[in-house]
């Protein structure tokens, strides 16, 4: 039985260390995509170019005082 448990053991210990590695990486795209959203980089476009949802991108938005795009038509980027 303890071979089920050293693999047990080395996943955990696995994803223990890409853990770390995820969270930075989670980071740099919020900062990626609050950047994209102060530089005028539509929402839509922002959700296609990023693994966020657009509830979670505007989330990110309310949360960095980034203003909601006025109503209307948009422009094509």
């Amino acid at each position: 039985m303890s071979d089920a448990r050293d693999v047990l053991s080395a996943a955990t210990k696995r994803y223990q260390r890409t853990e770390a590695a995820h969270e930075a990486a989670r980071e740099t795209v919020v900062a990626a995509v609050v950047a994209a959203l102060r530089a005028g980089i539509g929402p839509a476009e922002v959700e296609r170019l990023s693994p966020f949802s657009s509830a979670y991108i505007r989330k990110l938005a309310r949360e960095h005082d980034i203003p909601p795009a006025p109503p209307g038509p948009k422009r094509a980027g």
